[in-house]
């Protein structure tokens, strides 16, 4: 949504539309860090940092280096 979010505000030309491009990037992350996770996100402290993972991570995915299939862990072996 961030990118399509971008594009649409240089297609349109409407540079407030870029305002949004932090709430669909970072909106629902926070909140299910504070609402589910019950903790608070490494962004506040590390914007920066966190900013360029995001950019490794969509990398990543593009590459095939990524996936998001979920893996089960088991409890029995004491992990």
């Amino acid at each position: 949504m961030v990118y399509a979010t971008l594009v649409h505000a240089v297609v349109t030309r409407n540079l407030w539309t870029v305002a949004l491009a932090p709430l669909w990037g970072y909106g629902f992350a926070w909140v299910g860090h504070f609402v589910f996770e019950k903790n608070r996100p490494a962004t506040f402290q590390y914007p920066v940092l966190s900013l360029i993972s995001d950019f490794v991570m969509f990398g990543q995915l593009l590459t095939g280096k990524l996936s998001f299939q979920e893996t089960r862990v088991d409890s029995s072996q004491g992990v």
